[in-house]
């Protein structure tokens, strides 16, 4: 189901709380909502559809193909870099330091614990869509 999109900065400022088998439901949610926004949204945090949850989705720019992380944790970062970036639930641009190569451990839906390395712009999507998760707005 296409969710409406949350705005309000206090609500996303709260740090979400981990993912369970009871929340894949509004991980297929997010997924839906993302694909709803593809000619303005790169990637979503749960958060960002009101569920305080720890759930990213983006879309793999490599593939094209969006991709959805539970409990999303960046175990090494390399390379920093000033750029800016909007946010769908936020209006306006903004200046934030990314890192051109990341190393991300998460579960997929089946809560099998994956870890992978990615650069460049999904790298940027992906610390995005995790600081969302923890409450770091840009």
């Amino acid at each position: 189901m296409v969710r409406e999109i949350m705005k309000d900065p206090l609500f996303l400022s709260v740090k979400s709380a981990d993912a369970t088998r009871a929340d894949i439901p509004a991980a297929m949610d997010l997924l839906e909502t993302l694909n709803a926004h593809r000619h303005e949204c790169l990637g979503m945090a749960a958060n960002m559809i009101g569920v305080s949850k720890r759930i990213i989705v983006y879309v793999d720019q490599i593939s094209g193909q969006p991709q959805l992380m539970l409990n999303p944790v960046i175990t090494a970062k390399s390379k920093p870099y000033d750029t800016e970036e909007g946010c769908l639930s936020l209006p306006g641009v903004r200046p934030t330091v990314r890192y051109e190569k990341i190393t991300v451990e998460y579960f997929d839906l089946a809560f099998k614990k994956h870890k992978g390395t990615f650069t460049g712009l999904t790298a940027q999507i992906i610390q995005h869509e995790i600081d969302m998760t923890n409450g770091i707005l840009i």
